[in-house]
């Protein structure tokens, strides 16, 4: 298997970073988001650091970290940044790598460059994230076709949101790629339920 897993969503607020620190306790790995935006107390670095042990698992920081809450392109053009993809160098690791993106597979780093064509140089296996609202099979299925495009490797899917059926059947016949696990509303995300959900997901990995 991969030591190398990145995981995007299917948009914003879909839960990539529940779902990378749950695979960062269940792979023994690290964790690493090159590229952040958003106030200091908002970012995703430093919340994996609350629910992961620090003692055990390296979060390595941002190659860029961003201050405004939008995205990457607009937040480094506000700050006078530009985000150079050949400046950005994976860690070096002997533990599996968990990459997180900056929002979803076709957000604009600069003027030229999308996520995904940094993200697809680091041959890694993809892990999607898809939560369910109206419009996900949609936004779902064109995520994996454009991944299937770029000819990466598709881990599977983490569904997010209580099961709806229809949607599920839908999504996974139309992809042909496996479920690797379930999130599930929670009132509270910390460190004991990240240890939950990896015990749940251990039989797909």
């Amino acid at each position: 298997m991969s030591k190398k897993f990145i995981v995007t969503g299917i948009g914003t607020e879909v839960g990539k970073t529940i779902a990378s620190a749950i695979l960062v306790h269940l792979l023994s790995g690290d964790y690493w988001k090159p590229i952040e935006c958003g106030n200091e107390e908002e970012k995703d670095s430093k919340i994996m650091k609350k629910l992961i042990d620090p003692r055990l698992h390296t979060v390595y920081p941002p190659a860029y970290s961003l201050q405004m809450p939008v995205s990457p392109h607009q937040a480094a053009r506000a700050e006078n940044v530009v985000i150079e993809p050949k400046k950005i160098y994976l860690p070096k690791t002997e533990k599996p790598l968990i990459i997180e993106t900056a929002g979803g597979l076709m957000v604009p780093l600069n003027q030229k460059i999308l996520n995904i064509d940094l993200f697809q140089l680091w041959e890694a296996a993809w892990i999607l994230v898809s939560r369910h609202y109206l419009g996900s099979i949609n936004h779902t299925l064109l995520t994996v076709d454009q991944l299937k495009t770029r000819g990466v490797n598709i881990l599977g899917l983490i569904f997010n949101g209580l099961p709806q059926k229809d949607t599920e059947e839908a999504i996974l016949s139309f992809t042909q790629l496996p479920l690797l696990g379930r999130l599930l509303p929670e009132q509270k995300i910390e460190s004991s339920i990240i240890k939950k959900y990896a015990f749940l997901w251990k039989a797909s990995f």
